[in-house]
């Protein structure tokens, strides 16, 4: 070896700066800033109210009252303050605000695993050996961690990804680098709610805080000698950009639900959906790039944990009685956020985007007097509102059945190229992968004309 010797560290020095590296000051490796990219840097934000599992289109956003009673379901459509614009009778919050939103009901694609259909609409890229137990993880990353490298690091160390309570699981950021996934928040409707790393553990003081970023920066001397490939430059950066989100106020402030009025965090609801949706409007108003809000259940120990709404005998699973369960939360905090975005005049600067994987069967399954419907790529819809585009609208339309789409008919990466476009980010740009290939960050789809 021709490194030098940098000198003896002793074991115990060595092990407590081990734990640290691992540890609280560990969110390094969540903070590493790259200025390359291909964004043109603007103060906007998206906020994906992610619905994984798989929301229903005809007990949501497109319903089919006139359909055959096999196909139709227990719910029906009330009118909004659009005309000809129809939601779910489950949302009447959402009806009185549909001058602020659009709905896209056109979308399609082929992946019917859970985890394969959020890899194509979170990343734009479909799966090449999709897996039909829905154990698959990304080979690319998505768009939050796309924006959060684009964007590059914000010098109030603010993450410009953030998942609440946590990332979708399913995606990574394999070539862009750890360092590009989201900041997970765990759940802000927690009686004591603080994110993960940012107080100071119990009993440590600024000056303690400076002897141990002294003992990281030691072992980061350390390890630096014994990298032979540079695979660990700029590590003091990632370092710093951490010890920024520790002591910065902005950051603090950007995450203290205690801040706002309780007359305010009552109308979000005061659940895991209600204060999701508080805490995402707090961060892309601070200038987070991208949240998700991980909506698989109002609470984390629902019965109904998730939008998979199969027939289950075993647990009584029915997708109506689920519906009515997680409905009110839903329509309450997604109509508090999008209400609390105009009010604030953050309608141009914020986008909300509330969808799924994929949408579910047009014809029902009835057994042992449950309903249910299972998984449907063919067709789903998404609600759009905010990011200065235009709203109060329907785009797209699927058969009388709900099967297909029939006008318009739109595809995941169409709807990330309009999310891209609002985060100025050039969809069309490329990526390196680690073998040296190109990797576009879509490859095809265009912004919704419509909506623009």
């Amino acid at each position: 070896m021709r490194t030098p010797c940098l000198g003896p560290v002793r074991r115990r020095e060595f092990l407590r700066a081990g734990v640290l590296g691992l540890g609280g000051l560990g969110l390094a490796d969540l903070m590493q800033a790259q200025a390359s990219g291909t964004a043109e840097h603007r103060d906007t934000s998206v906020i994906l109210f992610w619905m994984w599992g798989g929301p229903s289109q005809l007990e949501t956003y497109d319903l089919k009252p006139e359909a055959p009673s096999e196909y139709r379901g227990p719910f029906r459509p009330i009118p909004t303050t659009v005309p000809g614009l129809e939601v779910c009778e489950l949302f009447p919050r959402q009806a009185r605000l549909a001058d602020k939103f659009s709905l896209v009901r056109s979308l399609h694609h082929e992946m019917s695993a859970h985890n394969d259909g959020s890899i194509e609409v979170l990343t734009g890229k479909t799966p090449r050996q999709p897996d039909p137990t829905s154990q698959a993880r990304s080979e690319h990353p998505d768009f939050g961690m796309i924006a959060a490298r684009c964007r590059g690091a914000r010098a109030d160390g603010l993450p410009n990804y953030v998942g609440i309570p946590r990332q979708p699981f399913m995606t990574q950021p394999n070539y862009l680098g750890v360092s590009q996934a989201a900041f997970a928040t765990g759940d802000p409707a927690a009686e004591k709610f603080r994110a993960p790393n940012l107080e100071l553990a119990a009993g440590l003081d600024a000056t303690r805080l400076d002897d141990r970023s002294g003992l990281v920066a030691q072992f980061d001397h350390l390890r630096r000698g014994l990298d032979l490939h540079g695979s660990l430059e700029g590590t003091d950066d990632f370092r710093a950009g951490a010890l920024r989100v520790l002591t910065s106020r902005q950051v603090a402030t950007a995450f203290d639900l205690g801040q706002e009025e309780p007359r305010l965090r009552d109308r979000y609801g005061r659940h895991l959906w209600g204060q999701s949706m508080l805490l995402a409007r707090r961060l892309a108003e601070a200038g987070t790039a991208v949240v998700t809000i991980d909506a698989l259940a109002p609470t984390l120990s629902d019965r109904y944990f998730s939008w998979d709404d199969h027939i289950n005998p075993q647990t009584r699973w029915d997708l109506a009685d689920a519906m009515r369960y997680r409905a009110p939360f839903m329509d309450q905090g997604l109509s508090a956020l999008i209400d609390d975005i105009h009010q604030r005049g953050l309608d141009q600067r914020i986008m909300v985007v509330a969808m799924g994987e994929f949408g579910r069967t047009p014809r029902l399954v009835n057994s042992a007097g449950l309903i249910g419907r299972d998984h449907w790529p063919a067709a789903m819809s998404a609600l759009v509102a905010g990011g200065d585009l235009r709203m109060g609208q329907v785009v797209g339309a699927t058969n009388s059945k709900g099967e297909f789409p029939q006008e318009r008919p739109l595809t995941p990466q169409d709807l990330l190229a309009t999310i891209y476009r609002h985060l100025g980010i050039d969809w069309r740009s490329e990526f390196t992968d680690f073998s040296g290939r190109p990797i576009p960050i879509l490859p095809h789809g265009e912004p919704i004309r419509e909506l623009i």
